[in-house]
């Protein structure tokens, strides 16, 4: 409708200016007073209706691209982005649109940022628990004496996975609290880190229906933070399970976070790759 009105707001006087010129140049061919008598091709005549059409069209489809890149219509800003993705990701447009097939989640509650399949959905159990949670907090109600708010600290801020799954496969973010003077690194390198968290999952050999590996573990350091973030990949098996998990490890200003990315291992072909690019784009914002 918008090029139907660029087309008509342009072409009635136009058309009428050519018409009026034909007109002319007929009754000067047929009067006896005139002399010499030139005939303009199709061409030249409707040379100014075509500039006028041009320039209308152009106009409108450059307004209609806005419009589509706004809207994301039929993923022509993802598109557009994926020619130039890291300018795309250093302006965080990925939060509103996705890049080479992901979204962008920042919590600046927490202080943390990481990319997940754009396929993928957010929990919406872990979302009403921690929306929740964060409502009470704002209540300008004193706290009743004889309850005990503790929070739970080892259930996650924030999860996503792919629609309709049951948790088996999703990806999450716990922050807890440590001592200000906390730090990752009093525990060793990922090695010894890795080999922890296996113990703690098997209950130093208490539970011996579970079983977990350590398959590798490496270390990614930030300079201008003067952070690492230790990455674990490892299995764990029971008599009812057998999941893979890739997780991030860090601590700063006396919290300690932890994303973990898990899926049954009869999936973890399909999702290895993404898995590992969730890891390595987990950063601390603040």
């Amino acid at each position: 409708m918008a090029l139907q009105n660029y087309f008509y707001t342009g072409k009635t006087p136009y058309f009428r200016r050519v018409c009026g010129a034909q007109l002319n140049d007929d009754k000067k061919e047929n009067s006896p007073n005139t002399t010499t008598s030139v005939k303009r091709s199709p061409a030249e005549e409707f040379a100014p209706l075509a500039s006028v059409f041009q320039r209308r069209l152009l106009t409108g489809l450059g307004s209609a691209s806005l419009v589509a890149l706004g809207a994301n219509f039929s993923g022509i800003t993802s598109f557009l982005l994926g020619f130039s993705p890291d300018t795309g990701r250093n302006l965080k447009l990925d939060v509103l649109y996705p890049i080479k097939g992901y979204f962008r989640c920042i919590d600046t509650n927490e202080g943390f940022e990481f990319i997940y399949p754009s396929r993928w959905v957010r929990d919406q159990t872990v979302f009403y628990r921690a929306a929740g949670r964060a409502e009470s907090e704002r209540s300008l109600d004193p706290p009743p004496l004889n309850i005990n708010r503790r929070q739970n600290f080892n259930e996650p801020l924030i999860a996503f996975g792919p629609p309709g799954s049951t948790g088996e496969l999703n990806t999450s973010v716990i922050v807890s609290p440590v001592p200000l003077d906390f730090s990752i690194e009093a525990f060793g390198g990922p090695k010894e880190v890795g080999e922890a968290v296996v113990r703690k999952i098997t209950g130093s050999g208490k539970r011996p229906d579970v079983k977990a590996t350590l398959i590798d573990s490496s270390v990614r350091n930030d300079p201008t933070k003067n952070l690492n973030y230790y990455k674990l990949e490892f299995e764990v098996e029971s008599p009812t399970f057998h999941r893979h998990n890739v997780a991030i490890c860090c601590a700063r200003s006396g919290r300690l976070f932890t994303l973990n990315a898990q899926s049954p291992e009869s999936s973890w072909p399909a999702v290895k790759q993404d898995f590992f690019n969730i890891a390595d784009s987990f950063n601390l914002t603040s």
